[in-house]
């Protein structure tokens, strides 16, 4: 990061704190696309299965050669067969799926990160609320400039407005 931006981002923090009146000039959120959010089954499955691979293969490298061509074929058996049945997605009445605020969040997070200069590292997305659940992001020092995160905070309202159609929070 540069240091212009990490100036203006001191600037106006130290402004916000000491009163100062000026704010970021209004920037039109970028347009979210129509498609529906993608929800992963498990998002814990595929690192399991990557974990085991990864404990067979070193236990492999370290036996012999036939060591080797015995744990191949079971490695390739294993990852071609899914371990169990993925898990039922709940739904509600009017056809909404039902996900904790973590899934959300991700859900968030994931479309955020499809916009322009948003960053790698350093947000977090808070999901809270119930019937109309709500979304609320939060950045570490210098992950972003000031203007990047106004920016990506007045897309979040729209971001969520669009999610909302088709995922419900579960309590």
């Amino acid at each position: 990061m540069s240091d212009e931006v990490k100036d203006a981002g001191l600037v106006a923090m130290i402004s916000s704190i000491l009163g100062g009146n000026k704010r970021a000039d209004p920037v039109a959120p970028p347009p979210l696309a129509e498609v529906p959010p993608i929800v992963p089954a498990d998002p814990v499955e595929p690192a399991a299965t990557s974990r085991s691979e990864s404990k067979s293969e070193s236990r492999s490298e370290s036996g012999s050669d036939a060591a080797k061509a015995e744990s191949a074929p079971d490695a390739a058996a294993a990852a071609a067969e899914p371990a169990e049945p993925p898990a039922q997605i709940a739904t509600t009445r009017d056809g909404k799926r039902l996900l904790p605020a973590e899934a959300i969040a991700d859900l968030v997070l994931g479309e955020l990160r499809k916009l322009d200069n948003f960053p790698s590292s350093g947000v977090s997305v808070t999901v809270y609320g119930y019937r109309h659940w709500n979304a609320m992001l939060t950045f570490a020092p210098f992950s972003t400039s000031f203007q990047n995160a106004t920016r990506f905070r007045q897309a979040v309202p729209d971001l969520v407005f669009k999610l909302r159609r088709f995922v419900e929070l579960e309590i």
